[in-house]
């Protein structure tokens, strides 16, 4: 691999250097039966270090056990065979490094490793650009690319693969904070630098807020930490277990009412016989685009508007010894939860004044030292604050997704324009398609886009 001036004129081109987009190169580079000339683009490097495995820190795990971690359909137990190879825990058994949370921070050399050797294996080439794709309009041989950087390249098929973005925090006068004061979650290195006394307030009760009050007791910080979300509900934990046995296909038939009652039923039954809740969950895991996708536009307005957050707690889990340490926080209550809704945030001396409405719809007021924003991933393509995507939508080479949420594609993945036309020549990668799959963003559904979208563009 090279990050040198290359030809301007390829094959393929990768916009996003994330997990979605070295798997799809790595499918890319395997699949090659002649010399194609491959290019990734990424601003942000090294590859694979998107933001869910940018992390350096020891204290930040995968929410999978590893050995369901593999980035291929066919190995799904290709990180395990990566760790075992690498002895990165060298006293450690495969069945029990199995069904360990291994630091994510292991998750990018894994894809950067087996990218290096898709590539000394293939007979096509890889170019790497640290730069950011400004726009992408069609071209008589394919698509025009301009970088950040004035220079323009040419590409006959795109992949967009643009990762993941945070949302903004939803409180007036946030913008008007100082930077000092408010930080990002998934600026990890800033979050570990809080002063170990200060009294900090998380904004999002999700997955963000689990790394960020990680990464503070890490750091031994021991002031108070308060948790302001809509529902104030902590992810919950994996748990191990036998497997839940029932059927999961009469839920396609059913609406999302009765889908919600019968689940219910479901952990019900399966408690009465000893089997954790959880393996109800996992039993419909594969499922989770298709009953999406079977539920009437009406039905998944309503499961975004009232459902969405109790579906993550209970879909998107933590390890268990996490879990159990943000429960001792509360037991010794430096970890506080508040239900409400901000309304407003301003600067005050060496302090910033949180105000808003509590679930009774009665005014609270905090006084902290930092605000860190933990709301999670923007789903709204038009707000990710990405010049790309702007100007897709802008031109109408793309249109956004059901509900508003990320762009348009067809059911291979294909683009699809604002006249509903397919651009099959640009493949639709991770996030992006959330509103058509809504399960889009995990390890699982991305190597199976990534594999996709590889063969379709060989072709």
């Amino acid at each position: 691999m090279s990050d040198i001036d290359s030809p301007q004129s390829y094959d393929l081109a990768i916009i996003g250097g994330g997990a979605a987009g070295v798997l799809t190169a790595i499918g890319a580079l395997r699949g090659a039966r002649q010399p194609l000339r491959l290019l990734i683009l990424e601003p942000q490097l090294p590859l694979a270090r998107g933001v869910a495995y940018a992390t350096s820190w020891p204290e930040h795990l995968l929410n999978v056990p590893a050995g369901k971690m593999g980035g291929f359909p066919d190995a799904v137990e290709d990180f395990l065979d990566y760790l075992m190879q690498e002895r990165v825990f060298p006293e450690t058994p495969r069945d029990t490094l199995a069904t360990m949370f291994v630091p994510r921070r292991l998750y990018a050399g894994y894809l950067r490793q087996r990218l290096q050797q898709a590539l000394e294996s293939s007979s096509a080439q890889l170019d790497i650009r640290a730069e950011r794709v400004q726009a992408l309009d069609r071209d008589v041989a394919g698509f025009r690319l301009t970088l950040a950087s004035g220079r323009a390249l040419l590409a006959r098929k795109v992949v967009l693969a643009t990762g993941n973005t945070l949302r903004p925090l939803p409180v007036r006068g946030a913008t008007s904070l100082p930077q000092e004061r408010r930080l990002e979650a998934w600026d990890f290195n800033a979050v570990h630098d809080i002063p170990g006394t200060a009294e900090v307030a998380i904004i999002g009760s999700g997955l963000s807020m689990v790394d960020t009050v990680m990464s503070l007791q890490a750091a031994g910080h021991h002031g108070r930490i308060h948790v302001l979300s809509r529902h104030a509900l902590l992810p919950l934990p994996h748990a191990s277990g036998p497997a839940a046995d029932y059927d999961p296909q009469p839920l396609l038939a059913m609406d999302l009412r009765q889908r919600v009652r019968a689940l219910r039923r479901h952990a019900a039954e399966a408690a009465a016989r000893g089997i954790p809740w959880q393996s109800v969950m996992e039993r419909i895991r594969p499922s989770g685009q298709v009953l999406w996708q079977s539920l009437s536009c009406a039905d998944q307005r309503r499961f975004l508007r009232h459902v969405v957050r109790y579906w993550d707690v209970h879909r998107h889990r933590i390890a268990a010894p996490l879990h159990a340490q943000l429960l001792e926080l509360q037991r010794q209550g430096r970890l506080q939860l508040h239900r409400g809704r901000l309304q407003t945030a301003f600067h005050d001396g060496n302090c910033v004044r949180l105000d808003g409405l509590d679930c009774h719809r009665q005014p609270f007021q905090l006084e902290v030292q930092y605000v860190i924003n933990a709301t999670g991933v923007e789903m709204r393509a038009q707000a990710m604050r990405n010049p790309l995507l702007q100007q897709l939508l802008g031109s109408g080479i793309a249109r956004p997704g059901p509900h508003g949420i990320g762009l348009d594609s067809a059911a291979d993945g294909s683009l699809i324009d604002a006249d509903g036309n397919l651009e099959p020549r640009v493949q639709v990668l991770g996030s992006l398609r959330i509103g058509g799959l809504w399960e889009s963003l995990a390890i699982p559904e991305l190597r199976a886009q990534a594999a996709q979208a590889a063969i379709a563009l060989l072709r």
